[in-house]
């Protein structure tokens, strides 16, 4: 059975008042002072002591005895609490001097469709007859969406290799047939035992030993509220779409079956922790240790087919904004609350969020929308099908035959069927990989902005509901808590539109106009840098001008104070505020690339005027002369008063 796309927190909260929140103190916190060996330097017994000594310094405002959990980063660790909420204890720390801000620490799930009526499992035939439709060129009429991978491997012929591509998911099984060669040295960030699975809390191995939750172990215990089920094998799933062997005449082909993979095991039984996740984040791009040891493979590019409902709360923003610094880009499935509002990590900035579509390439019913989606790719569906029947258009993917413990390596059919926004990412991701082979220099925004860019549009027409259905199909409305099934997608809620692996590719090769500002605060009065020198020309191209404009001033700016045709310009604010301007980087064939900078500006400086002399007192006193004239001052408006 497979995993409900849920967070399970508000359940176990019933089973068991323990609440999880994850602080992270600020730089200057009182609490981190005469703390000058790193947490990574020091025993499992000396940082736990230290751990400790934080949550107590913490206790008095959370009005109860906290319990310190891991440590993320040097800054950020989980504490913990009974007889409390997570909500309530996370707003309590939050009002903290110390701290920076505070988050529950809720569970997160791998991805996928729930095990509807129409999946059920049956003899497991080979299948599907349509093969990886979804890899091979999009035609106008049955395949819509298919995303032209074939295409793009003529452009890298090497299939994505020199980059690293992470999979935070439930582990890996590395004995599949379609992964052998292809891992990286991973790592399992599960703090919690329970959760794990595998007899050990964080360690070196990212080994799915897999991740079934029993009735009874969803009836009571650490795992009260969760939904039983069979061992998804979700994160070889994944692993083996994105980047399978291929051109070996066995099993699938991968989407970037070149470039190396890099198991990072964040999920368990019942999914996994915010905790365990940002864990992992923070790892795969080579940013904080996990069990004393550093990557030593960062990853270009997360993949992240997991989330859940809810904001993006400030521990992945933060997260996705170091990792983004990076140069690393983030994909990470929409969701599949049949057509809700799309969850975290999905919805934070920086993140490329993807959306699922049907063959036809309209929203497939599972996924869910909204405007934090940057495109959409194909999720697996099933039509026109009774019970029993095969599944006509399922994602191909390589698995395990273990309903619990591992079994046999398999590959998904149309019968045993992988569909959802879980395998829509690892295409995009997949995709990302081999644009970056091509261009390592790319940052984070240019892979989203060139994927964005080159995204076909979604068809208005040409789909329906099935020979038993003549309803037509709708236009996707905003979410607003009732479910949409498929429905046709628009810009504003599906993303830029279907992706195209060729052209984004191609787009990848193209040129990439920027603007870096130099002044470190731009501040009213002084001057303010800009410079397009990192500016990339098109592959085999060179960059020949460089022209300057000013889009909107914000009545803080009159004009440039420098030329205008060079790689670097300054401007002279006179007031806080912000103003925004443009670059056109011409390459030797005159082809033009446009960025678009906004620079916020402080007020000018205020100096507070110079104190009474001290009278060589000291301090900030006045002294005895000053004193003695304020008496003489006194006594003489006295007089006068009584005159």
């Amino acid at each position: 059975m497979v995993l409900a796309a849920a967070l399970a927190a508000p359940l176990l909260a019933m089973a068991a008042p323990d609440a999880r929140v994850i602080v992270a103190f600020k730089p200057d916190a009182t609490v981190l002072r005469g703390e000058a060996r790193a947490l990574s330097a020091e025993s499992g017994a000396l940082q736990s002591q230290r751990l400790q000594r934080r949550a107590d310094a913490l206790a008095a405002h959370a009005g109860r005895p906290l319990v310190a959990g891991r440590a993320i980063t040097a800054r950020w660790q989980v504490l913990r609490a009974q007889g409390i909420g997570s909500e309530a204890l996370a707003a309590r720390l939050s009002a903290h001097p110390d701290v920076a801000w505070a988050m529950p620490d809720r569970r997160r799930r791998a991805l996928m469709v729930p095990n509807d009526p129409l999946y059920a499992s049956g003899s497991r035939p080979l299948g599907p007859d349509a093969g990886q439709w979804y890899l091979r060129a999009p035609d106008p009429v049955t395949f819509r969406s298919a995303v032209n991978a074939e295409a793009a491997w003529n452009l890298r012929p090497a299939g994505g290799q020199g980059v690293v591509v992470a999979v935070l998911d439930t582990g890996v099984r590395g004995d599949h047939p379609d992964l052998q060669g292809r891992l990286l040295p991973g790592i399992d960030t599960i703090d919690e035992l329970v959760t794990a699975n595998d007899g050990n809390g964080a360690d070196t191995d990212p080994t799915d030993p897999g991740d079934w939750v029993t009735t009874a172990e969803g009836q009571s215990g650490p795992l009260a509220g969760c939904a039983a089920s069979d061992s998804s094998w979700h994160g070889t799933q994944v692993s083996t779409i994105l980047g399978a062997l291929t051109n070996d005449n066995n099993g699938m082909a991968g989407v970037a079956f070149g470039a190396r993979l890099l198991p990072v095991r964040v999920l368990g039984k019942c999914g996994g922790y915010d905790s365990d996740i940002l864990a992992g984040m923070l790892w795969a791009a080579g940013l904080e240790p996990v069990a004393g040891v550093f990557n030593a493979n960062p990853a270009r590019v997360l993949n992240m087919s997991l989330g859940g409902p809810g904001p993006c709360e400030q521990g992945y923003i933060d997260a996705v904004f170091r990792i983004n610094a990076v140069g690393a880009v983030i994909v990470a499935a929409a969701g599949n609350d049949v057509g809700q509002a799309v969850g975290a990590p999905a919805n934070c900035p920086g993140v490329i969020g993807v959306g699922g579509l049907r063959h036809v390439g309209t929203k497939v019913g599972f996924s869910d929308l909204g405007p934090e989606i940057a495109i959409s790719a194909p999720g697996g569906n099933c039509v026109n099908i009774g019970a029993g029947d095969a599944c006509l258009y399922p994602i191909l993917a390589g698995s395990n035959s273990g309903l619990q413990r591992p079994g046999s390596s398999i590959w998904t059919d149309s019968f045993n069927i992988t569909v959802g926004t879980s395998f829509s990412a690892p295409i995009v991701a997949g995709t990302a990989a081999l644009m970056l082979s091509g261009r390592p220099a790319l940052s984070a925004a240019e892979v989203r902005s060139a994927i964005r860019a080159s995204a076909r549009p979604f068809p208005t027409t040409g789909a329906d509901n099935g020979v038993d259905d003549p309803t037509p199909v709708p236009q996707c409305r905003a979410p607003g808590g009732a479910d949409q099934l498929q429905c046709y997608c628009t810009t504003s809620l599906c993303g830029a539109g279907m992706l195209d692996a060729a052209a984004a590719v191609a787009a990848s090769d193209g040129a990439f106009a920027r603007i870096v500002t130099l002044t470190a605060a731009p501040t009213a009065g002084s001057p303010v840098l800009l410079d397009a020198g990192s500016s990339l020309a098109a592959v085999g191209r060179t960059v020949a001008s460089y022209a300057w404009s000013l889009r909107g001033d914000g009545g803080i700016v009159t004009g440039f104070t420098s030329a205008t045709n060079g790689p670097t310009v300054s401007l002279l604010p006179t007031a806080g505020g912000s103003f925004s301007v443009q670059v056109d980087v011409t390459d030797d064939l005159g082809r033009v690339s446009s960025a678009v900078s906004n620079v916020a500006v402080a007020g000018p400086t205020v100096t507070p005027p110079e104190p009474p002399p001290s009278g060589g007192s000291g301090g900030g006193a006045f002294g005895v002369g000053w004193l003695l004239l304020l008496a003489l001052a006194a006594a003489a408006l006295r007089v006068k008063g009584r005159a």
